[in-house]
């Protein structure tokens, strides 16, 4: 991640070569006159904005609490590189026969951990930047909201499609974070003017088209998952933008936050009778 050579400040590690920040994009468009007819219209704070937290953000937290899990599934099964299915299984990894045979928790657990060194590593890369770009947006809660609740749907979208799949990772909910800024940057209204945050919009399309196709080519790659955190994450970002754009309003963020995990629990108990009579056939078939 470099800086960008105006001002210093850091850049996103999405911003693909760019080598002046969108601060100082917008402040140059300014000084040539190109903005003098942008109305400022403040209802989402400019994404940039530093908060008075406190400096161990939960995207560290969340950062932190992957590596460790990382770190103890090592030491379970003697390998750094790659995890054997057991391991996997061991430590709640989402796979239909468990997950819909009341292993429910497993919709949770399985976005911490992940099959091996190179797995950990790119998706860690993902969640420190664009973590860190939604957790200034959104803010702390509704930021770990929205990562929560686009994991479990990309969980739920994983054993929809192919229920015999041992799914983990944190991508899931990563696209969910790419889906929602995407969403946000492209309905919200800044108290900046549109062009200081087409960059970055461009380099989250950029990001999202670039994943999916990876995981289309490349086997082994739960490309359900990932469709299903970003199409509920733009559900989520979308709402958010719309309905319930200002933090201090937290009753009707709230309630929008808390209508996306009922349809997505309403989602995973329509798959539990989707695929249920199949999975249970199959478990019992196996003891």
């Amino acid at each position: 991640m470099a800086n960008c050579i105006r001002c210093g400040r850091k850049l996103s590690g999405l911003t693909f070569g760019k080598k002046i920040c969108p601060w100082c994009h917008q402040h140059e468009a300014a000084q040539r006159g190109e903005l003098a007819d942008d109305v400022p219209q403040p209802v989402i704070a400019a994404p940039w904005t530093r908060r008075s937290e406190s400096t161990i953000t939960l995207t560290r937290l969340l950062f932190g609490a992957n590596v460790a899990v990382y770190i103890a599934m090592a030491l379970a099964s003697g390998s750094v590189i790659d995890f054997p299915g057991r391991t996997l299984g061991a430590f709640g990894a989402n796979y239909g026969p468990l997950t819909l045979t009341g292993d429910w928790w497993r919709l949770f657990t399985y976005m911490f951990l992940h099959g091996g060194l190179m797995h950990i590593a790119f998706n860690m890369w993902c969640l420190w930047d664009l973590g860190d770009l939604a957790e200034n947006l959104y803010g702390r809660w509704t930021f770990g909201a929205i990562y929560l609740i686009t994991g479990v749907a990309a969980g739920v979208a994983s054993i929809a499609w192919n229920p015999l799949a041992v799914s983990v990772g944190a991508s899931g909910a990563i696209f969910g974070l790419a889906g929602a800024l995407a969403a946000s940057f492209y309905l919200g209204e800044f108290s900046i003017p549109r062009v200081a945050i087409q960059g970055t919009l461009r380099s989250l399309v950029v990001f999202i088209i670039f994943n999916v196709a990876f995981g289309t080519i490349f086997p082994g790659v739960d490309n359900a998952a990932h469709v299903g955190g970003l199409v509920s994450g733009v559900i989520a970002g979308a709402a958010i933008a719309k309905i319930a754009p200002h933090a201090d309003v937290p009753a009707r963020r709230f309630l929008v936050l808390a209508f996306l995990a009922v349809a997505v629990t309403a989602a995973a108990v329509g798959v539990h009778h989707w695929r249920g009579a199949q999975i249970l056939q199959f478990y019992f078939h196996r003891q």
